[in-house]
């Protein structure tokens, strides 16, 4: 870490404060940082006597702080109008030191130095540096201030104010020719402010004339070239006692011939101990050519470059100067492929823009071919068709293998990239039977939509588990070793994005399910949507419960998607929580019977909004139960099957013989026709096969697959 000060009114000179083995020393340079030097300290101090300091050991350091307050100076002062003097703040030993400080000024741009004060004191230049005004820092009342008319080789006492005045600040009144300061500060901490103007026209008699002039040249321990240039200035001489008037600049200027000297190190190479720019060990010269096309022609670097604003001329110029090369042809090498944007993904239905690079080779006369995997392919005979990018839109998604190979005469190089082509996923539903049986596997599925997104992962979590499962496939199978009602989220991770759907699963290890049916009244109202389902399931189990006396823990009833409108009713075996009062499963089949009597009675119905009516009817003519695990059938379920064979064998022989029995065949013309006008909605769910007492239906005849989460209970 440095501060760093730029000299005013002399190009390419710096001062900087640099930590070296813990120690801050001050440095200089006159061509802009190629070559830096410490600061000699001055042969004697402030009353004369002679200064002990050898370089390296020992040298002059300075604070190169600048104010931000415009009213005060900081600790070092430069103007473009006084070229050769700098006033600065600092100390003399091995280091940079907050103790001791004193003031320096020089008068030859840094060369030499001389102190001039042993506290600091804010400098003001006036005349440009013709007049040099001192005031001291401190926080005490001051009357007095100190001028010098000789660039701070002599210094005069004056008195300011009658009054001892708390100075806040300093400003010299704009304009090159000025002579005019003001001082303002307080005389006490609660007084106003008092602005005091000195003016010191009056200390000067005439203008300064020609002879009054003496010139200076500008060096660097005697070296007169600085920036390639010799610089010849007018400076006042020490005794004469005029005013300057406005600043006119260098007398005279001349280029310099180019040395060594003129020249720093080139991006990429380094300074060596015998004084040779090298590269640097990371640097790899030859891959200035690798961006250039064949037939064109590019700078070589000699490792050197001149010092910016140097102006030097002839010399070694030509021998450190980069010089043009023709582009060598090369074959292709290090091919590379990406996005854009550096990922390896891309969105279905969006422009992906796909880069080819390429460390060696020519890409301007090279045949390019790219296979975007998806089955289209395209071909570039130059750089200009890439230099925005390939761009692609994918319609599907997956994983698609995009390949690249370029050609040239001096051979080929080939490139993959596989990239992973996405959709937004907007939606998780997870499938799940609304009731299973203790001990039995049930699947559980995740349905996305859109369907096909990606690659996906799944996460699934199940009851109080503290460790997921995490998987591949959008399925999953679960065993459930206790009644009760069992939770099932599933996370859905899809690139950046996480999704997730929970769903409730009651366990029993028996009970009975029945397929509901309602007046087609109720189809015109109904939107398909969870929340109206979860709505009508809460009307239809408290109509139920109303008709049947039933406790409405024995009830569970979901409405499922689509239409006609249905529903699944389930007779649950509630048990309290003590553990007694559990229904068997003939308490079960009662109140299966007990429900569908009061079906077919017409006894169950709502009123959707007033005077609309919706009558629920049981979709099967039986009470079978979903499951039931005792070990023979019950006598009325297999009354009820015998009584459905023999109606299905006596139809069958009807139909059979219909056509030979003249008077049968009208009668059944007429009943069908009749049948036709009164048939109802619900006939379409009549022709469904009745399940059997040991049968367990899949968990998709009671979920239907559409995107919606179904309730569970109230």
């Amino acid at each position: 870490m440095i501060d760093l000060y730029e000299v005013a009114g002399i190009k390419g000179m710096f001062l900087a404060n640099k930590k070296i083995d813990n120690q801050v020393k001050t440095f200089i340079t006159y061509n802009k940082g190629r070559d830096w030097r410490l600061l000699q300290a001055p042969d004697t101090d402030l009353r004369g006597d002679p200064v002990h300091c050898l370089l390296p050991y020992c040298s002059l350091h300075l604070h190169l702080k600048v104010s931000d307050n415009p009213y005060t100076s900081g600790n070092i002062a430069s103007r473009d109008t006084a070229p050769s003097i700098i006033v600065a703040s600092g100390n003399i030993g091995s280091e940079l030191s907050e103790n001791d400080i004193s003031m320096f000024v020089s008068s030859d741009a840094g060369n030499t130095w001389r102190q001039i004060f042993e506290e600091e004191h804010s400098v003001l230049y006036l005349d440009q540096g013709g007049v040099l005004v001192a005031m001291k820092h401190t926080s005490l009342p001051i009357r007095h201030l100190w001028l010098s008319f000789d660039e701070g080789r002599s210094w005069s006492k004056y008195s300011f104010t009658s009054i001892p005045l708390f100075v806040d600040g300093v400003l010299g009144e704009p304009g090159e020719e000025t002579l005019i300061m003001t001082v303002f500060g307080h005389f006490s901490h609660r007084s106003e402010w008092q602005l005091v103007k000195v003016d010191y026209k009056s200390i000067f008699d005439r203008r300064c004339a020609e002879e009054d002039y003496r010139p200076w040249q500008l060096h660097s321990q005697g070296e007169a070239c600085i920036m390639g240039a010799k610089r010849i200035y007018k400076k006042r001489k020490s005794e004469k006692k005029c005013m300057q008037g406005k600043y006119a600049g260098a007398m005279a200027s001349e280029p310099c011939v180019c040395t060594e000297a003129d020249f720093d190190c080139d991006y990429g190479y380094e300074r060596h101990s015998n004084g040779q720019c090298l590269p640097a060990f990371w640097f790899n010269p030859s891959s200035l050519s690798k961006d250039c096309s064949l037939g064109q022609s590019y700078l070589n670097s000699t490792g050197y470059r001149k010092v910016v604003s140097n102006n030097c001329t002839d010399g070694v110029r030509e021998q450190y100067t980069a010089k043009p090369q023709q582009c060598p042809g090369k074959a292709p090498r290090g091919l590379r492929i990406i996005t854009s944007d550096g990922k390896l993904t891309a969105e279905q239905g969006h422009n992906v823009t796909l880069m080819v690079q390429l460390e060696e080779g020519d890409l301007q006369r090279t045949l390019i071919q790219v296979d975007f995997g998806d089955g289209i392919a395209v071909s570039y005979v130059n750089l200009s068709s890439t230099e925005d990018g390939i761009k692609h839109v994918y319609q599907n998604v997956g994983i698609f293998r995009v390949t690249v190979q370029v050609d040239n005469s001096l051979g080929s190089d080939s490139a993959v990239l596989y990239l992973h082509v996405t959709c937004p996923l907007e939606h998780v539903h997870l499938s799940l039977p609304f009731v299973t049986t203790k001990n039995k596997e049930v699947n559980a599925t995740a349905v996305l939509w859109p369907s096909q997104v990606g690659t996906l992962t799944y996460v699934w979590w199940h009851g109080n588990n503290t460790e997921p499962l995490i998987t591949l496939e959008g399925s999953k199978s679960f065993k459930f070793t206790s009644e009760g009602m069992n939770t099932i989220t599933v996370q859905v991770s899809a690139g950046s994005a996480i999704l997730q759907d929970t769903k409730t699963i009651a366990v029993y290890e028996e009970f009975q399910s029945l397929r509901l049916s309602f007046s087609p009244n109720l189809d015109d109202y109904n939107p398909d949507i969870p929340e109206w389902r979860r709505d009508i399931s809460r009307v239809i189990k408290r109509a139920l419960i109303e008709a049947t006396g039933v406790s409405s823990q024995h009830i569970l009833v979901a409405v499922l998607p689509g239409l006609p409108t249905a529903a699944e009713l389930f007779v649950l075996p509630y048990q309290d929580a003590t553990g007694e009062n559990k229904r068997s499963s003939e308490d079960l089949e009662q109140i299966s019977e007990l429900m569908i009597h009061k079906l077919n009675q017409n006894s169950i119905h709502f009123e959707l909004k007033p005077g609309i009516r919706v009558l629920v009817h049981a979709a099967h003519l039986t009470a079978a139960p979903l499951v039931d695990l005792t070990p023979s059938h019950s006598g009325s379920a297999m009354l009820m099957l015998l009584s459905v064979v023999f109606v299905g064998l006596a139809v069958f022989v009807i139909y059979k013989f219909k056509r030979k029995i003249p008077g049968l065949n009208v009668y059944a013309q007429m009943q069908n026709e009749k049948e036709q006008e009164l048939i109802s909605p619900v006939s379409h769910n009549e022709n469904r096969p009745n399940i059997t007492q040991a049968e367990l239906r899949s968990p998709d005849q009671f979920v239907d697959e559409k995107l919606d989460p179904q309730p569970i209970g109230e």
